[in-house]
């Protein structure tokens, strides 16, 4: 009886794509039919993400959100826990890869703080000699079967050759940026322009994130370590137009009471699409191009002019691909002229001015200089020798097609025992998934010439033309923002190929109204692998179960409503208000002046006793510190200048929106909670001008023996707060008066 060896893979790097990899070898073959060895340079697993959220050592802050929901960020058979929050923080993702390592990953060999110094093939034979080296220097040599790069885009930053050089000012790459402190800590209150340059993903999240670090700075009821704090501001400097997404949009954009569900959610409702489903990205064409803004700006309900002139996407740019971006704050950040923003691209950096090309414009006064530049992902590949990178068409300037795989980035077939997963721009979790399985099904059957290959897979490869599509994008002035395809057409390409088949939610899904189809959302869950355990198909059913939920929640009730009128309430707006007085001797008159919501770190105050849970989670999120003021006049000629402060917060926890008196002593501090405020769906009435109304809202709050009955109403304009009102009754043995406001947004803000 002959024993068949298990072949041997050596998978470089332990991070979401090296661990599902040593899954899917573990897992989807035959058992025994690999062994595999996983080496990382890092001393933990996990790759970006942070273990926990002190870990600041790698190229993602800890209490970053995730811009997808965790519906999106996790693999097939592994359910998040079920109190986690719906936008996961870097520390949590963590946390999910370290579980999914302990589930399924424990019979592959981990070789942590080792790094694979190079891996060449073996002369005259199959097979691979890795040589590696510890962090003590020790060298070791291994050979294996297989070879699997799993190491990431995020070989190291894209920088400019401005920043080799000797500033004045700090120059950093903004994955280095961890808070405002440690950026300006040799300016000594110089004051100036933080400018931040890129457009794309990273710069309008690092120019949303260290402009609400400003404000939270500015407005915190703590002193800042940071002196003459009110002198910095900060520039954004983009090459071109961004459409920004906030993390939760709506399927009913038009409604004045829109519900609301994770950015992903939406992106990914196949209800949308045809049943067969094309690629919508690598080359766009003019009229895709068209479609694709056109589309964009109906579901933000704006082509982003009602900010500012600067983040405007005009019909003119409708010819061109789109770029998209998502972060919650960005755009109001911009309108409430903490960012400004302006185009072109950094061309030098001499003292404290920057040159911008092609304008010839200079931005004077500029304090430091974060680079959104990107990632370059050769030096991911520096082990490979030269003939292997020159097989795979390397090209190192090309931070978007450095390599041209065959099959959607997996293999190249001229060097078929070496396999890539997550080796592209912005990897989704559900396609690393499927780039895992395919290369164990591809390597299991023998390789891309075995007669042994499944009919399918056989089929999917002899009609497959990635590599030419990757060479013939890197000269595209055509080109989309993410060339490598779009998440729901390569999870076709990848489940066709291996013989698997979409899996229906378990239960009847929402419908964003009465008549639509119901949505079709997909997630990594959607595709499970053919054999399950009972584990494994336990752990389907509760991640579908939570997306099906979402949905339901997001399009049938206000889940998600508190949170997005909470993000939208940035900035400053105009307020006129009416008070009439029941009882003689208390003037009936009218208020008007403005409201300011200023943005800041959540803060402890008014809460102690459930800030150790909050910690714990992560941080306290943010909140605001409402400042009012104006002129109040009333009917029996009074007339005096009012002010007054509350301080707003969300719970992400408990989706919930809360607002606080201020300490009389301190006004910047949270005394004490004035009321909860808790939103109703629409009645489905209309108000006088025929139209529906926005989300309504109560609240109730008893002053000693005074009772106040809280009424809101918000009117959305697709994602954005149009207007609102706020009325209050108050009744007492000595009040009884009602309040009636009316906030809008000032023009031109």
């Amino acid at each position: 009886m002959s024993t068949v060896m298990p072949k041997t893979v050596c998978v470089v790097g332990a991070g979401p794509s090296g661990l599902v990899a040593a899954k899917s070898l573990l897992h989807d073959a035959p058992k025994g039919t690999f062994d595999v060895t996983l080496f990382d340079s890092q001393p933990r697993i996990g790759g970006l993400w942070p273990s926990h959220k002190d870990d600041s050592t790698g190229l993602v802050h800890p209490l970053m959100v995730a811009n997808q929901s965790k519906h999106t960020v996790q693999f097939s058979d592994l359910a998040w826990p079920n109190k986690s929050p719906e936008l996961p923080r870097a520390w949590q993702v963590g946390q999910y890869l370290a579980s999914y390592r302990e589930t399924y990953c424990s019979e592959a060999k981990l070789q942590l703080e080792t790094r694979v110094k190079l891996a060449e093939p073996l002369d005259g034979q199959p097979g691979w000699r890795v040589q590696t080296c510890s962090l003590q220097g020790e060298v070791e040599e291994h050979t294996f079967d297989y070879l699997l790069v799993a190491s990431g885009y995020f070989g190291r930053p894209s920088l400019p050759p401005l920043a080799n050089g000797d500033h004045e000012i700090p120059v950093i790459h903004s994955s280095q940026y961890r808070d405002l402190e440690r950026l300006l800590r040799t300016q000594r209150g110089s004051g100036g322009k933080i400018l931040v340059a890129g457009g794309q993903m990273s710069g309008v999240e690092t120019a949303g994130t260290i402009a609400s670090h400003l404000s939270s700075a500015m407005h915190s009821p703590d002193p800042s370590p940071i002196l003459n704090l009110e002198k910095y501001t900060l520039h954004h400097l983009t090459q071109h137009p961004v459409w920004v997404f906030p993390l939760h949009i709506s399927s009913k954009p038009a409604a004045a009471a829109p519900p609301f569900v994770p950015l992903d959610l939406a992106s990914y409702n196949l209800s949308n699409r045809s049943d067969h489903l094309t690629n919508m990205q690598g080359h766009i064409s003019l009229e895709a191009a068209n479609d694709a803004h056109f589309r964009y700006k109906a579901a933000l309900g704006t082509n982003q002019s009602d900010f500012s002139r600067a983040v405007t996407v005009l019909t003119d740019d409708f010819d061109n691909p789109p770029y998209l971006a998502a972060s919650d704050y960005y755009l109001d950040l911009v309108r409430s002229g903490l960012i400004s923003v302006s185009r072109g691209k950094l061309e030098s950096l001499s003292g404290r001015v920057a040159t911008v090309s092609p304008s010839g414009e200079q931005i004077t006064d500029v304090a430091a200089v974060v680079l959104a530049t990107g990632f370059e992902a050769s030096s991911s590949l520096s082990f490979l020798p030269d003939s292997i990178q020159k097989t795979l068409s390397l090209d190192q300037p090309d931070l978007n097609n450095t390599v041209a795989l065959a099959f959607h980035g997996t293999y190249h077939p001229r060097v078929a025992n070496l396999g890539f997963v997550g080796f592209y721009r912005a990897p989704y979790w559900g396609v690393m998934e499927m780039q895992a399985r395919f290369l164990t099904a591809l390597w299991a059957s023998g390789g891309p010439t075995a007669s042994s290959l499944p009919p399918a897979l056989k089929q999917a490869l002899s009609k497959d033309t990635s590599i030419e599509r990757t060479l013939a994008l890197r000269s595209d002035p055509r080109a989309s923002q993410f060339p490598m395809g779009d998440y729901a057409w390569l999870m076709q390409e990848f489940a066709a190929a291996l013989g698997l088949r979409c899996r229906a939610h378990s239960g009847r899904m929402p419908g964003p109204r009465p008549r639509d189809e119901p949505m079709d959302i997909l997630t990594p869950a959607r595709y499970p692998s053919k054999s399950l355990t009972r584990f494994q198909q336990a752990q389907v059913a509760a991640s579908l179960q939570q997306t099906e939920e979402a949905a339901w929640a997001g399009v049938k009730s206000a889940r998600f409503v508190a949170r997005a009128v909470f993000r939208s309430l940035l900035g400053t707006w105009r307020l006129e208000r009416e008070l009439k007085s029941n009882l003689p001797g208390y003037p009936t008159g009218h208020f008007s002046g403005t409201a300011q919501f200023l943005l800041r770190a959540g803060t402890r105050d008014g809460r102690e006793a459930e800030y150790g849970c909050l910690a714990k989670d992560g941080d306290a999120g943010l909140e605001y510190l409402y400042i009012e003021e104006g002129d109040f006049k009333a009917t029996n000629g009074l007339a005096f200048h009012a002010t007054r402060r509350y301080v707003w917060r969300y719970s992400e926890s408990r989706d919930k929106l809360s607002v606080w008196f201020v300490k009389p002593n301190d006004l910047k501090r949270a005394d004490y909670l004035f009321h909860e405020v808790d939103f109703k769906a629409p009645s489905g009435t209309v108000t006088f001008l025929d139209e529906p109304k926005g989300w309504e809202a109560s609240a109730g709050h008893l002053c000693e023996r005074d009772s106040y009955d809280v009424k809101y109403l918000f009117n959305f304009h697709a994602v954005n707060l149009r207007d609102w009102n706020l009325a209050y009754t108050v009744k007492g043995p000595k009040k009884d008066y009602t309040i009636a406001g009316v906030y809008s947004r000032i023009t031109g803000q």
